[in-house]
């Protein structure tokens, strides 16, 4: 089992910077492919961006592509978005993901069904 906890959401105006950040613990071998989802108010939850256990691959989604940057770092269990140029758009609770899996196909890290732990979300807004 892998607990995830996301941090460093909050307001922000249009044009900003936020970076959030989600620490993984318990039996954090399993996180081998960490995402970033996000929903908001009505929507469906969708992915932001993913990235392998290496951090060799990455996907993002078209909206945030060129915008925000997902990292990760092993040795301190903690994968983070860095999301710049923010949009109203944005506004959304973002929620870190965790995949037992160490596969990486395009279509599978999209999905709400390719990852197995869940954090409780942060939320972002995004101020115009």
């Amino acid at each position: 089992q892998v607990q995830l906890v996301e941090s460093g959401g909050g307001l922000v105006q249009a044009g900003g910077s936020l970076t959030l950040s989600c620490a993984a613990s318990g039996r954090t071998f399993g996180s081998y492919r960490m995402g970033w989802f996000r929903q908001a108010p009505g929507k469906e939850r969708e992915l932001v961006a993913a990235i392998s256990w290496s951090g060799g691959n990455t996907v993002y989604a078209d909206s945030v592509e060129g915008r925000f940057t997902i990292s990760r770092d092993n040795a301190k269990n903690t994968v983070y978005l860095q999301m710049h140029s923010l949009k109203p758009e944005d506004t959304a609770v973002y929620y870190c993901a965790a995949s037992s899996s160490p596969l990486f196909p395009s279509k599978i890290v999209k999905e709400r069904s390719g990852y197995d732990y869940w954090g409780q979300g942060t939320q972002v807004t995004v101020s115009s």
